[in-house]
């Protein structure tokens, strides 16, 4: 079984979702924002809890992909907002596209894929209406799923596995788990305020997190393939094979645990 990119983001905002709510509802909004650009929006996860939110927003939502942002467009229709939404595709490394004058940005686990992260905060702060706010939220790491002592034959193979990914993820990714605080600053920002929200979801509590699991060991497997020991990536194998007695989806004892944080700043 294999997944896309956009098929994970769905399930991301499917099991996060009480979380990502929680932090729309922290945003230090000091007027009801009109205009909201949502850089890197995927397939909208935070484009609809800020419309939850803030109902009488208009959003425009900017991604790379045209699979993603097809999934989105489908999204607004079925929610009833289309006429709300803008769709925008285009390389935010790239010259960007007239976003308009937006009193809110968001930006989730978008700014550290980009190129030059320091240019894209100056953009924002160029692109943002004075007195505007910019929420910036990004990932610790990448969601753990199984108890340490898992799986039986091979304890913390969870761990070992996001060890090998981290190391190679630091060359290519070298800004994911960055604070963003003196980069917003630097760029013009004032940060107002910061918080990290730690997240741990029981299987219990959703069936979509052994699906999610899933596609997240998958995504591991792909990138540690060649790093780990032989042993390991068997028993990784072991995990992933849905007809194995071992599947991940046969566990009960599956769990969500990561941190968000998230920066709150204003351009003067």
């Amino acid at each position: 079984m294999t997944h896309t990119h956009a098929e994970i983001l769905d399930l991301d905002a499917e099991v996060l979702a009480e979380h990502l709510a929680s932090i729309v509802a922290w945003l230090p909004v000091e007027a009801t924002p009109r205009h909201i650009v949502d850089l890197g929006c995927g397939t909208g996860a935070g484009t609809f809890a800020l419309l939850d939110r803030f109902p009488g927003a208009h959003i425009t939502a900017v991604d790379a992909s045209a699979e993603h942002l097809s999934r989105l467009r489908e999204k607004a229709v079925q929610r009833g907002v289309a006429e709300q939404v803008r769709a925008v595709e285009a390389d935010l490394d790239a010259p960007w596209p007239d976003l308009g004058r937006p009193d809110m940005v968001w930006a989730s686990a978008s700014l550290h894929h980009m190129a030059d992260p320091d240019d894209t905060l100056r953009r924002v702060h160029s692109t943002l209406a004075p007195g505007g706010l910019f929420a910036v939220v990004e990932l610790a790491g990448f969601p753990r799923f199984l108890p340490a002592t898992a799986p039986e034959n091979r304890p913390g193979l969870e761990e070992r596995c996001h060890a090998a990914a981290d190391h190679k993820h630091a060359v290519h990714v070298p800004h994911r788990g960055a604070d963003w605080g003196p980069m917003l600053t630097d760029a013009g920002f004032a940060v107002e305020d910061q918080r990290t929200v730690t997240v741990h979801i029981d299987q219990s509590r959703s069936d979509a997190v052994g699906r999610y699991a899933l596609n997240g060991l998958q995504r591991i497997r792909v990138a540690v393939a060649g790093l780990i020991s032989p042993e390991d990536l068997a028993a990784l194998d072991d995990l992933l094979n849905l007809n194995s007695p071992a599947s991940i989806l046969r566990r009960a004892d599956l769990a969500v645990r990561t941190e968000r944080t998230v920066w709150a700043a204003r351009r003067p």
